[in-house]
């Protein structure tokens, strides 16, 4: 039965099965993880997107609140082959609008041949094609969602394992997941989570050892007091960055981002190791990319698909970071090695 319907744009509908109702817009992204499906859909960078899975089961191994990213599912709406009902049932418990028995396949190839790409959904027994091109016409371009730091960010400083020995890390959260403070703590830093748009005097208060970006949704030029703060500590604290975080530290030292095409999103993107020619398996959740690092940042490593930076460092001012994400559950952890680089450079 047909009770659900999806809008690209081109005004192209799709026909689909309502497994959460309601209407909702976003651009529209594919991943090609096939386990993982609970980290994606509370992955923070995943704000105001419409998810597609390319893999055609999603749900086979249930939902555990444990595996979770962040305390919400932050897709728009969800899309797939066929999702299980352990996952329409969350889903819909969490007003995320999902869809499923249409063809994934088509649509993965209609995102990789045009780029990523408005869409509208409507599901449920009332649900009309016209209700899906209207949320299709109301839809902003990712560029054009400029404060979204603040849907994503915490609100007010929190701090994790206060009483540690280890390093004090400042971690500006402009949609961190929760796995990179657990791999913080787990190395026995004390971790202070600032809002996305804390001020300099903000993060002064802790006196950190570490300023740490991580990652988050949309356009890292939108980040624009995130980049202030990267320009502030620059030569006088390290510096990493996860994701985002390798955007917005690139920007604030006078190198250039752009958007993808069509992103990367997965669990299997290769990195190759530029110093040791090593390649890695990476999780990745990007749309954007640093197209030019500027005169203070080296590239150190690169996507072997298509030679976008995936490492940018400065040994002389301790600067680190990773297009990927090292901390990925489930995983691959073939770069966890990060966390050990970035705190043995803020004891240093």
């Amino acid at each position: 039965m047909t009770d659900a319907y999806v809008a690209l744009e081109g005004e192209r509908v799709i026909e689909a099965r309502s497994r959460a109702p309601g209407a909702t817009r976003g651009e529209i992204v594919f991943t090609t993880a096939y386990t993982g499906y609970e980290e994606s859909l509370t992955d923070p960078s995943y704000e105001e997107q419409i998810l597609t899975f390319s893999y055609p089961l999603i749900g086979n191994y249930g939902v555990r609140e444990e595996r979770f990213e962040s305390d919400r599912v932050h897709p728009r709406g969800a899309v797939a082959r066929e999702l299980t009902d352990d996952v329409a049932e969350w889903l819909e418990s969490e007003g995320v609008p999902a869809v499923d028995h249409l063809d994934t396949r088509d649509i993965v190839t209609e995102i990789r041949d045009e780029g990523a790409m408005k869409c509208g959904i409507a599901a449920g027994p009332d649900a009309t094609e016209e209700d899906a091109l209207e949320e299709l016409r109301q839809c902003k371009h990712m560029s054009d969602h400029t404060d979204i730091g603040a849907q994503v960010s915490v609100d007010e400083v929190e701090t994790h394992n206060a009483d540690a020995d280890g390093a004090t890390v400042a971690l500006v959260d402009c949609g961190a997941k929760g796995s990179i403070v657990e791999s913080l703590v787990e190395r026995d830093a004390a971790v202070h989570v600032f809002p996305y748009d804390a001020s300099e005097g903000d993060v002064a208060e802790v006196d950190p050892d570490l300023l740490f970006i991580s990652n988050g949704p949309g356009d890292p030029e939108n980040f624009e007091q995130t980049g202030e703060l990267v320009e502030t500590y620059v030569g006088d604290v390290p510096l990493a960055g996860i994701c985002l975080g390798q955007q917005v530290v690139a920007n604030a030292l006078g190198g250039e981002t752009s958007k993808m095409e069509f992103g990367h999103r997965g669990v299997n993107q290769p990195v190759r190791d530029l110093r040791t020619n090593k390649v890695v398996m990476t999780t990745q959740n990007h749309g954007y990319t640093v197209a030019e690092p500027g005169d203070k940042l080296d590239v150190t490593q690169v996507n072997v698909n298509d030679d976008t930076p995936e490492g940018l460092e400065n040994d002389d001012l301790d600067i680190i970071t990773r297009q990927y994400h090292p901390e990925a559950n489930p995983g691959p952890h073939d770069s966890l090695g990060f966390f050990d680089d970035v705190l043995g450079m803020a004891g240093e």
